[in-house]
């Protein structure tokens, strides 16, 4: 895995954008450490904001396409996301609508809220406003906590 993240870093913001889009869909990927490697690296951090929140909202929805084409036991079969999981977050969204996208950014449970939203026909206009803007903060903190740490 370190020489994956290492390759990203070399590939620069590209390598972000692809690093974001693993991160965002159900593949368990850290695109974290790229980022933070990029920044130390010198790169600008609003393009890194960019590139990565870009890369990481495609990757959602991804999870929501593949969410309203399939069934919950695709879902459970496929990518392996728990029933559980998957009846949980179905339940948030019934709750709380396309704005549970706002909490898509959350490690783990993050692709199984996306995948409830596609499953439940969620609006797609609100749905991916609340997925972007919940991508995008958590991305700006990332690198606001990065700079704290290295100040």
């Amino acid at each position: 895995m370190e020489s994956f993240i290492a390759l990203l870093t070399d590939w620069g913001y590209g390598g972000l954008f692809f690093g974001a889009i693993l991160a965002g869909s159900v593949l368990p990927f850290n695109s974290e450490t790229v980022m933070a490697a990029l920044y130390v690296a010198g790169l600008e951090p609003w393009k890194l904001i960019f590139w990565g929140s870009l890369g990481n909202i495609i990757g959602s929805v991804i999870n929501y396409f593949i969410g309203r084409m399939g069934k919950m036991e695709w879902v459970e079969k496929y990518l392996k996301i728990k029933r559980e999981k998957l009846e949980r977050a179905q339940r948030w969204v019934a709750k709380y609508g396309p704005w549970m996208g706002l909490l898509s950014w959350i490690p783990l449970l993050g692709s199984a809220i996306t995948v409830a939203l596609g499953l439940m026909r969620s609006n797609i206009p609100l749905t991916f406003t609340a997925i972007s803007v919940g991508k995008i903060t958590r991305y700006i903190i990332i690198l606001y906590g990065t700079s704290l740490f290295l100040t």
